[in-house]
């Protein structure tokens, strides 16, 4: 019996058939390719429409936009989209600038970012709305800020695809509870940020939404997976974002990007409404935490989601207030500090950053003791790789919590307040990864952030050709080709303090970014 066209067939029935039906017809392995090709259609459908929506939604912004300007002909944008948080919060406040022109003039800018980077995945057009409402109820700490929030994180109404196709088509019910207190707090969230497919990943790149790129280089990654938060608020596009970390899926980008980023406890802010790819993984628990130009804004973010709305939406949230007393702090540190974690030797650009800003603590009183990281090699491959893949992470949970108390154990022998010690960088070209430096306190479940301390030099570059590495293997040698071309690109360092200790790893977050300001304008003048 002569085979048909199988496509044809379909067409011709109008897809009213079945397979039993269709297997005797055509023959299963005619069959299995049908259904390879309508599969593979209804995926072509899935991500057709979700472009759609993100054009429609671009398109709606950009006629908001110019509606605004039109009925508003001295608007000009610039002057708000410069200033920092604090300023723009204390105008907000007082009343020299309103939440619509501080609105349309961050979606003008966020538009303008998009068009370079393709850092959206889709503009909430309900915050126009929300203007009429916060008109009414002036308060918060945010009070008129828009804000950023990455694709994972629920937005009703909206998909939270995870850069995944399956996961399209289902938009979320309600808001995730982060972004009702961001609402109550007088935030207005207005963009959505692009993601790498999956999430699990160091770069940020989907079949959906195509490639993001970094807003210091275009032939650089802006990191991931939060990659479209550090493209958006490194080119301008935001003042604050929020994201997710659960290998340093914020710390990533924020250092990519030149921007500051912070991690938190786990649990210390709610993830209900955070979506995922991975059910049921409770061994590493992801953190939410926000994205910046500078500390103060990551700080006045914790402040205003550590309060009680949080606490009562989610009662599995430690009650626990932001403490004031210990980030506005001066005392002098006891600083744990070390420049090569014994798995991946720095890049010289890291080294360097990072010796420097050693330097500049010591000169300014605080004391500086050695510190270095407990068996990587064995917590690597181990406890994360055998632990979690083999026996469904039995192994890893046991012997996890031994480990977690003897870091901390030698942490409190050596009388250490918080912890120096490089963050990955320059940016990658596209395509590489490496675990070192970050995903070790998502393990330990401490507090963790970066700062922008320096930028890669030609003397940072031509030293690559020197690099040898830890292990002088193929890991070491793709890690050169991941971070060669990186001439004036941001390099940071990373800040860490224990568990649930999150204002002190804030407070010295902020001590080096201020020294590190002050050194800049010493060396200036």
């Amino acid at each position: 019996m002569a085979r048909f066209n199988v496509q044809q067939l379909v067409l011709d029935l109008h897809i009213n058939w079945t397979p039993v039906i269709a297997a005797t017809v055509c023959g299963t392995g005619a069959l299995y390719l049908f259904l390879k090709w309508r599969n593979n259609q209804e995926i072509q459908k899935k991500i057709l429409n979700a472009r759609k929506r993100r054009d429609a939604s671009l398109l709606q912004a950009e006629q908001a936009v110019q509606q605004f300007k039109m009925q508003n002909p001295d608007f000009e944008s610039s002057s708000i989209v410069s200033l920092s948080l604090p300023e723009l919060t204390g105008k907000l406040k007082d009343g020299s600038l309103q939440p619509d022109a501080v609105l349309y003039a961050l979606m003008e800018k966020a538009l303008e970012v998009n068009k370079n980077l393709n850092c959206s995945t889709e503009f909430l057009m309900e915050s126009v709305a929300q203007l009429e409402d916060i008109k009414t109820q002036k308060k918060g700490l945010l009070y008129g800020v828009p804000i950023s929030i990455k694709d994972n994180v629920s937005y009703e109404g909206h998909d939270t695809s995870c850069g995944v196709v399956s996961k399209l088509g289902q938009p979320a019910l309600v808001d995730s509870v982060v972004v009702k207190v961001l609402k109550k707090q007088g935030a207005i969230p207005f963009i959505k940020t692009n993601i790498p497919q999956g999430l699990l990943n160091y770069d940020c790149s989907n079949p959906i939404y195509g490639q993001t790129l970094n807003p210091c280089n275009l032939q650089k990654s802006p990191g991931g997976s939060s990659g479209g938060e550090g493209a958006l608020i490194g080119g301008g596009g935001s003042f604050l974002g929020i994201g997710t970390d659960i290998a340093g899926s914020i710390r990533i980008p924020a250092s990519f990007c030149g921007i500051c980023g912070f991690k938190p406890t786990a649990k210390r802010i709610s993830a209900r409404g955070i979506s995922s790819c991975i059910k049921g993984q409770n061994s590493v628990l992801p953190s939410l935490g926000p994205l910046a130009r500078d500390v103060e804004s990551l700080a006045l973010c914790m402040q205003a989601l550590l309060c009680q709305d949080m606490f009562s939406l989610d009662p599995t949230v430690p009650p626990i207030p932001f403490n004031q007393e210990v980030y506005e702090s001066s005392e002098p540190l006891r600083i744990g500090y070390y420049e090569n974690d014994g798995y991946l030797q720095p890049s010289p650009s890291m080294a360097r950053a990072f010796r420097e800003t050693k330097d500049l603590l010591e000169r300014a009183g605080h004391t500086l003791v050695p510190f270095q990281p407990l068996r990587l090699y064995h917590v690597f491959h181990e406890l994360t790789l055998r632990g979690v893949m083999a026996d469904g992470g039995r192994t890893f949970i046991s012997q996890l919590y031994g480990y977690i108390q003897e870091v901390i154990a030698e942490w409190r022998r050596l009388n250490v307040d918080v912890l120096l010690c490089p963050m990955l960088g320059p940016a990658y070209n596209f395509t590489y990864c490496a675990l070192s430096y970050t995903s070790l306190y998502n393990l330990l479940n401490f507090p963790a952030g970066v700062v922008p301390v320096s930028a890669v030099t030609e003397e940072d570059e031509a030293q690559l050709s020197q690099y040898t590495g830890v292990h002088g293997d193929m890991w070491d040698k793709l890690f050169v080709k991941a971070v060669k071309g990186g001439v004036g690109l941001p390099v940071t360092v990373q800040c860490v303090s224990l568990p649930w200790q999150d204002e002190m790893c804030l407070r010295f977050m902020r001590e080096v970014e201020q020294l590190t300001a002050k050194n800049k304008l010493t060396r200036k003048y």
